[in-house]
């Protein structure tokens, strides 16, 4: 994602185990598939680093320019997840998710609505409907 016309993604990293199961995928995608050199040749102000970490589980990290990082486990996935985890990381600002105070509807007094239940299942039943006046 570029803020200003600035491509937020700085660092990209892979990590993953040469020998182990949950790795498998991930060393696939780096010696079979033409998306990282695609992504790569997209992308050249991102700097990709690709660095095996043995005996532990695959993960991509995205550092940002604001200096924040975010890391996504690939243990165990497919080869369209490593590529959509690698898309993600590249479209989002690396900024924190800051909640938005408050309730999400405000108003004068609050609802009295209630939660509904299956027990609240009218519209199968008849009603009668008495008006009652002012005499």
């Amino acid at each position: 994602m570029a803020t200003r016309g600035v491509s937020q993604l700085k660092k990209l990293r892979i990590r993953y185990c040469e020998f182990g199961g949950s790795s498998a995928v991930v060393r696939d995608y780096l010696q079979q598939s033409p998306h990282l050199l695609n992504f790569a040749n997209d992308n050249p102000q991102i700097s990709i680093i690709v660095k095996p970490r043995n005996g532990h589980h695959p993960y991509i990290q995205g550092e940002y320019v604001t200096g924040q990082s975010k890391q996504m486990c690939v243990k165990n996935t497919t080869e369209g997840r490593v590529r959509e985890v690698m898309d993600m990381l590249r479209n989002t600002s690396g900024r924190k998710i800051v909640r938005l105070g408050g309730l999400a509807v405000r108003g004068d007094c609050p609802s009295i609505q209630g939660v509904w239940t299956p027990m609240l299942n009218f519209g199968e039943k008849k009603f009668d409907i008495n008006i009652v006046g002012e005499s």
